[in-house]
């Protein structure tokens, strides 16, 4: 039971990864919008596009870890090391 309750938080394939993205990076823009509003200027705007950055960060570390998931698994299916 545990088993099946532990998948729902497994990312299986690229959209559900992409939707993922989507939602890091709507809630990254919206951080980031509140920093331009309380700190006006050069900072906030440097703060706003910190978080798009680590969107792109941990967006292309999510799609690197299901490409390498997916190696790892033909190559334990042929049985090569």
């Amino acid at each position: 039971m545990l088993r099946k309750l532990g998948r729902l938080f497994v990312i299986k394939n690229r959209g559900e990864a992409f939707l993922i993205i989507f939602a890091l990076a709507l809630g990254a823009m919206d951080r980031g919008s509140h920093y331009v509003e309380q700190l006006p200027g050069t900072m906030g705007w440097v703060l706003f596009w910190a978080c798009g950055g680590a969107v792109m960060l941990a967006g292309a570390k999510i799609l690197d870890c299901l490409r390498y998931e997916r190696e790892r698994v033909a190559v334990v299916k042929t049985g090569q090391t």
